[in-house]
Parts: C-alpha cells; sequence; structure tokens
C-alpha cells in the first residue's frame, strides 16, 4: 500500500542528530491472565447521511449541465497562486498543515526550497517530501454540497472527545478538497455547505462581504417586546463587540398558550454562538436554533434531517452568477 504524504511526514520529521529510540523489549504474556479486548470501532456504528435527489433535469437541462461541466477557466500565469492553498487543493491537507510542511522545508518549487506567501503557476513543478505533485488547479465548475445538520454534531474532521462529526457522517467529504463554509455549533442544526472551491467559501464568511445568514429561533417563555426588538436590530454590545439583525420577526400562527416563541433572524455576519448570545443579552433563552439560509442557499423543505445533496452543475452555475463569481468560484 502507497503511503500518504501525512505518513511519509512523520518518518521524516525526526531531528537530523537525534539517535533512534531502542526497541522497548516486548512482555512475556502469562497465560492465565485474560487479555484485554479489543477496542471497538466506532466508525462502523456511525449512522451515515443520506444522500437524496432534490431535482430532475430534462434532457435539454443535461445537455447544458454538460457543457458546464467541460468548461474552463484559464488561469493568469501572472497572478498565481499561493503555494499553501495550492498544496490544500490539490488534497495535500489544511492550510496550516501545508504552512508546516513548507516551513519544514518539505516543499520544493523548481528543486528550490518553497517559502510561505511563495506564487506559483501552472508551469512550475513541485514536489513534496521528495515526491513530484500534480497541482489541481481550481480551473473547473466547483462543487456544492448541502447538508441538513442534526443536533450533537460536531464540524471537524477530527475531534480528540470522540464526539460525532459531520465529515464521518458523509463519505464523500473524505475528499479533502471538500471544506466547511462557516459553522454550526454543537447544538445549531440546519444548513451547513460544502464546497471544493476556496475562493467560494471565502466570499460566503468574509465580513466585508455581508452574506446575509437566516435562521428560525425558538425561545422559552414570555415573548420579546417592542424595545427588545428595537434594540436587537439597532445593535448591542457583546464581549466581541456590536452585534445587531439586519432583520427580526415574530412568525406568526403561533399557539398563545404555548411556552415557546418562534422568530426569524437575518444577519450578516458569524461570529462564535452570535445568535444565542444576543438572545443571552436579555436573559432570554434559546431552546431552539437551525440554519434555514446561507446567501442565495436555502434548506430545501424536502432535505430532511441527516441528508445531504450535491447541487447540480446548473445550480452550482446560477450560484456562482448570483455572487458576481465565474464558475471556479473566482471574482470575474
Amino acid at each position: 500500500m502507497k503511503k500518504n504524504l501525512r505518513d511519509s511526514l512523520k518518518e521524516l520529521m525526526v531531528a537530523p542528530n537525534s539517535k533512534p529510540k531502542p526497541k522497548a523489549k516486548s512482555a512475556k504474556v502469562n497465560p492465565k491472565e485474560k487479555t484485554a479486548k479489543p477496542t471497538e470501532d466506532l466508525s462502523n456504528t456511525i449512522k451515515r447521511a443520506k444522500k437524496v435527489k432534490l431535482t430532475k433535469q430534462n434532457q435539454q437541462q443535461k445537455i447544458s449541465a454538460q457543457r458546464i461541466r467541460k468548461e474552463r477557466v484559464r488561469n493568469s500565469d501572472k497572478e498565481g497562486v499561493r503555494i499553501s492553498k495550492a498544496l490544500s487543493m490539490s488534497g495535500v491537507g489544511g492550510r496550516r498543515y501545508c504552512d508546516g510542511l513548507i516551513e519544514s522545508g518539505y516543499v520544493l518549487v523548481n528543486n528550490k526550497i518553497a517559502t510561505l506567501g511563495q506564487k506559483i503557476t501552472q508551469k512550475d513543478q513541485v514536489t513534496v517530501m521528495g515526491k513530484a505533485l500534480k497541482i489541481k488547479w481550481q480551473d473547473r465548475l466547483a462543487r456544492i454540497i448541502i447538508y441538513h445538520k442534526q443536533d450533537g454534531e460536531i464540524i471537524t474532521r477530527d475531534d480528540p472527545k470522540g464526539r460525532v462529526t459531520v465529515f464521518e457522517k458523509i463519505p464523500i467529504l473524505k475528499n479533502k478538497r471538500f471544506i466547511a463554509i462557516g459553522r454550526l455549533d454543537f447544538n445549531t442544526s440546519g444548513l451547513l455547505i460544502f464546497t471544493t472551491s476556496g475562493e467560494l467559501a471565502n466570499h460566503f464568511m468574509h465580513p466585508r462581504y455581508e452574506i446575509e445568514r437566516e435562521y428560525s429561533v425558538r425561545i422559552y417563555g414570555e415573548p420579546l417586546t417592542n424595545a427588545q426588538i428595537q434594540q436587537l436590530k439597532t445593535g448591542i454590545k457583546l464581549d466581541d463587540g456590536i452585534a445587531k439583525f439586519a432583520e427580526i420577526m415574530a412568525i406568526d400562527s403561533q399557539d398563545e398558550d404555548s411556552k415557546n416563541r418562534w422568530y426569524k433572524v437575518l444577519i450578516k455576519e458569524g461570529r462564535n454562538r452570535e445568535v444565542r448570545r444576543m438572545f443571552e443579552y436579555f436573559k432570554v433563552e434559546v431552546s431552539r436554533l437551525m440554519r434555514t439560509r446561507f446567501g442565495p442557499i436555502s434548506l430545501p423543505p424536502r432535505l430532511k434531517r441527516g441528508q445531504y445533496y450535491e447541487l447540480n452543475e446548473i445550480e452550482v452555475a446560477s450560484i456562482m452568477q448570483n455572487l458576481g463569481l465565474n464558475i471556479a468560484g473566482k471574482e470575474k
């Protein structure tokens, strides 16, 4: 079996002058003693997310989708791409991991040691730990997957506490080119987006683009007063700065005798637990929080909890056009 780059790095990350540690003597096994039971592999017990097909294309749409899929974006040799970004989009690992490789001198560009921030073009030859790497340039249509996240799931590839991660539930996300657009905390459900385009992810998440997030919020107890609603719209002071909703409205058709109240809120940034903290400012308990829209992408009513859907070529191209990006996710 071929070793991947991460395994090779572990072997090479040894100080040059260090001596190999002597092999530990194997302990004698007493046949009378009970041997420890092997640790149970929890990966087989995780309930995988179900992939669903929400749309059916007609013949003309299939022809259009095929044309879009074959389209390529010409990358400018003058512009170039940062080396860590190029490694990441080629499946080597996350940006920080790639930065570590570069700092350790394991990345060469045209047989010279690469430096952080260095840019490369399609003419350059890249070697990682002695192995030639074919850079996967973002010159084609990006892929987008949407998932209806459930409570009790976290968004990370490796959780030291052993909790269920969305990357374990969706096998296709094992492809390291997929990155999550934004986060939802452990107890928040709803729309979660993954893409292969770093530029698209940045466009969604960077505060300067002010991409709207829409949430359904359930609170316990008395409804918000008009003064509280107005204050949430004009801005309240949290520990990390001023926060405000672009819009907040009560959802109609609620039972007057119910202890729960539902609201729909719009916010144009995504700080940690920001929506919850804004309600907590008035000592209001949020008993349920669900993201229903992120920019031009809404949570489809037919996408049930624990299900995911990959957008087709026409849907992805439409989102790119809506955001003023080309098919690869770059600004036009």
